[in-house]
């Protein structure tokens, strides 16, 4: 996990709204405080219906915005491609080709048709599952590339995005995969190909209305529980792998997964700063700030990463250091200004740009991050941060 600017230099943007104090006992809150355990539940599996409504309605538009033909992912068994979830080739056995395809539709609508080059058996249970246009099966040991050659011919894309690309999410391809595809697809096909890491980013940048509905419970769920471990937290006693700990019960309890590797998750930091790393058996004493990094995962498919803050009272305080505060006070001006900037149609470095002159002009040094980050699908996810290419003119679509 990489922290944002925000969370490193200026990190107590996040203090939780209550201050330890060095000789409080823990205590939870009140039971009339909390809200409907109802709404945090996360039982049941709307991933296929709203994965066929993204595809259906969200891909179009993001290969119209890259003037994307064709999309080719390639799938197989462990070690796939990290979008196989995202588009029905998770199950894959052998060598297994994706294709989807930018189609007109009737009255000037847009389509997408989606083709699926499984080797039997795993060809009939994609198309008892009907998440994709059509299933060619093909025997199984042989290769898969005479069925995407016959696919390219069937369309005739001009621009074909393949899963190449810097961020890992995009980089889908094994380099045998690579090697393999460009020897055996004709190079009337393969000059054609380009990296679908901006297609990639833009289609997964965007949720529909239930997922960001999802999102936000699961957020309102992982910010209360960092609040409770806090308020049960004892000076002097509580450990920060004991605020671990308490955080993995509630985890347990609600039947949801760790945001990312369960090694760092939480990450619970009291005193001299250690990033993103394990809990030790370090006790919180008076004076110190604690850090958690702390994110969980709904539905095996929507993360959440949530930092909150807090400080432990020293004796004959009543409130954080002045400086602190200082750095609280700019931090929410900084963070607001990066809030205020982000509207349809500015980029993710018009929003840092925002932030960027609140901190210089309260005394911030540089530092190498970006404001903030995506989430969703990863605690990193694709979007926000990246400038979209200037679009081209397409000949197929002119």
């Amino acid at each position: 996990m990489n922290t944002c600017r925000t969370c490193q230099l200026l990190w107590i943007v996040l203090l939780a709204a209550m201050l330890l104090s060095a000789c409080s006992e823990g205590s939870q809150p009140s039971e009339g405080s909390q809200p409907s355990e109802a709404r945090y539940d996360f039982s049941g599996d709307p991933w296929p219906e709203i994965r066929s409504e993204r595809i259906r309605t969200l891909l179009p538009a993001a290969m119209d915005r890259h003037e994307v033909d064709a999309w080719l992912l390639v799938c197989r068994e462990n070690n796939n491609d990290p979008l196989a979830r995202h588009v029905g080739c998770e199950n894959a056995g052998g060598t297994a080709a994706f294709m989807f395809f930018r189609t007109d539709g009737a009255a000037g609508t847009h389509g997408i048709y989606s083709v699926a080059a499984s080797p039997r058996g795993e060809a009939t249970s994609l198309a008892e599952k009907n998440i994709l246009s059509e299933v060619i099966p093909i025997e199984r040991g042989s290769s898969v590339w005479s069925a995407v050659a016959s696919q390219f011919e069937r369309f005739a894309p001009d621009v074909i995005a393949i899963n190449t690309g810097s961020s890992p999410i995009a980089d889908g391809l094994s380099h045998t995969q690579y090697a393999s595809m460009m020897s055996a697809l004709p190079a009337a096909w393969s000059r054609r190909m380009v990296s679908a890491e901006p297609l990639i980013r833009t289609w997964l940048s965007v949720k529909l209305p239930a997922e960001v509905d999802i999102m936000r419970r699961a957020a309102e769920l992982t910010a209360r529980w960092e609040v409770e471990a806090y308020a049960a937290a004892v000076p002097g006693v509580t450990t920060d792998r004991d605020i671990a700990d308490f955080l993995e019960a509630r985890m347990a309890d609600a039947g949801v997964g760790d945001g990312w590797s369960p090694e760092r998750n939480p990450a619970v930091n009291f005193g001299e700063d250690r990033g993103h790393s394990h809990p030790t058996e370090r006790a919180i004493e008076p004076g110190d700030f604690i850090q958690t990094d702390f994110g969980i995962r709904v539905h095996g498919m929507w993360v959440t990463d949530i930092q909150r803050f807090a400080y432990v009272l020293a004796p004959g305080e009543t409130e954080p250091p002045a400086d602190a505060l200082a750095k609280w006070e700019a931090a929410k001006a900084g963070s607001r200004a990066a809030f205020e900037a982000m509207r349809p149609g500015v980029t993710g470095a018009d929003v840092d740009a925002a932030q960027r002159r609140v901190m210089e002009a309260n005394g911030s040094l540089p530092v190498m991050w970006g404001t903030g980050h995506p989430v969703g699908y990863w605690a990193h996810d694709s979007g926000l941060a990246f400038r979209v290419a200037p679009r081209r003119n397409h000949s197929k679509r002119a």
